[in-house]
């Protein structure tokens, strides 16, 4: 199964735009990604009438749409752990969660002095890296949010 990073920090910090810039450059340098976006929130992605939507109000556990390039699956759990959900993401190189932070996975925090008044307290050794625009002392490689590709260097040389 492929290695699984995660990345974490507190609401409306840069996380996701942490990925959408990490992504691009993980995949100049050949490697297929998997993203998986933790919510504690519910959420839906089918629209009220739509026959997908017939399907999971009807009891179906899982819907599956397909078109010629795409899918998406709707799938009801039993767990939310991410090992569960590595068989969908067999044929990747590297997972990249958002959010997972009590997780056991790898994490790179994402800090801003604006959002956080201190680090996450992460349990020892499961910080990798902390991206940030404030002067921190961590036990970890420090970047800042314009060193993306010396971050990806850490990722491929730890983890691909």
């Amino acid at each position: 199964m492929p290695p699984i990073i995660s990345i974490v920090g507190k609401s409306d910090c840069g996380k996701t735009t942490l990925i959408e810039r990490l992504i691009p450059e993980l995949k100049r340098r050949g490697y297929r990604i998997g993203t998986i976006k933790h919510t504690s929130r519910g959420f839906d992605i089918d629209r009220q009438g739509k026959d997908s939507w017939r399907h999971r109000q009807a009891g179906a556990d899982a819907v599956m749409v397909t078109s010629g390039e795409s899918l998406s699956l709707v799938k009801r759990l039993q767990s939310q752990e991410i090992d569960d959900l590595l068989p969908y993401f067999a044929d990747m190189d590297l997972i990249i969660t958002e959010g997972y932070k009590h997780g056991d996975k790898p994490k790179i925090e994402v800090y801003r002095a604006e959002c956080n008044h201190s680090p996450l307290d992460l349990p020892d050794g499961s910080r990798i890296a902390m991206v940030t625009d404030a002067p921190v002392t961590v036990a970890a490689p420090v970047y800042g949010f314009d060193q993306v590709t010396a971050l990806a260097d850490l990722i491929e040389s730890r983890f691909l």
